[in-house]
């Protein structure tokens, strides 16, 4: 128990009945890893650690993480009905996961979001695939995202205005004002207003991407994330037979 609370899974090894090692399976955490869930918690998301791990272990990564909700000792079936229920209960949910039993949960999440140095299941099963070895990247993500939406909404209320106002002129509307629209004034509007929407979108290649240390740039959003904070496995023999002894 004390190795579980020091984030660590306990292994037991027997040779002919007995007991003859201990291991413990630690997991070595991405130093940018308690930052990067700050962040989403702090941009209003219900951050919940799925793990296959033991209940001890999953607790204490969680309160040095600041995760609050913990489900451990998950299997990869029990990952997508923790989705359903969630996408059920009217969620939109966000899975971040890069192991071969987060595949299944990445393909059933309404955004699967998966580390390109994860299983190749779990980059197929992705809807998005980070290339770089970097958690941050799930913020920036999620903030571009919001970039993206909110341009596509202003383009939409852009285009709209504009041609409200400009196709009844085309049309002859302020004729009786002898205000007249030459067919190339109107080739030349409605190239405008193409031209225009396209200029918008471009802009968003100036998008920087956000330091996660920075709170006052961050939206609220709905989303739900899973996150796996472990990079990666190591092992520790700790006890053998003689030493028992």
């Amino acid at each position: 128990k004390s190795y579980e609370d020091r984030q660590a899974t306990v292994v037991l090894a027997a040779v002919g009945g007995h007991l003859a090692a201990v291991f413990t399976l630690g997991v070595q955490l991405k130093q940018e890893a308690a930052i990067v869930v700050a962040a989403l918690l702090d941009m209003d998301l219900q951050v919940i650690m799925l793990t296959g791990d033991n209940r001890r272990t999953a607790k204490a990564l969680a309160e040095q993480l600041g995760i609050h909700q913990v489900m451990a000792e998950v299997l990869p079936q029990h990952k997508v009905a923790v989705v359903r229920r969630l996408q059920a209960e009217g969620h939109v949910v966000a899975m971040v996961g890069d192991g071969i039993n987060d595949s299944p949960a990445l393909a059933q999440a309404d955004v699967g979001i998966a580390m390109g140095t994860g299983a190749d299941v779990a980059v197929e099963a992705a809807d998005v695939v980070l290339t770089r070895n970097d958690l941050s990247d799930i913020v920036a993500t999620i903030d571009l995202s919001n970039h993206t939406v909110r341009r596509i909404h202003f383009n939409f209320f852009w285009a709209l205005f504009y041609n409200v106002i400009a196709i009844p002129i085309a049309a002859g509307a302020l004729a009786p004002l002898g205000i007249l629209m030459q067919p190339w004034m109107a080739i030349a509007a409605m190239v405008f207003s193409s031209i225009s929407v396209v200029i918008s979108s471009l802009l968003l290649k100036r998008y920087t991407k956000p330091d996660v240390a920075d709170t006052s740039h961050r939206q609220k959003v709905t989303w739900i994330c899973f996150l796996c904070p472990g990079d990666r496995h190591y092992y520790q023999i700790l006890k053998t037979d003689e030493d028992m002894t």
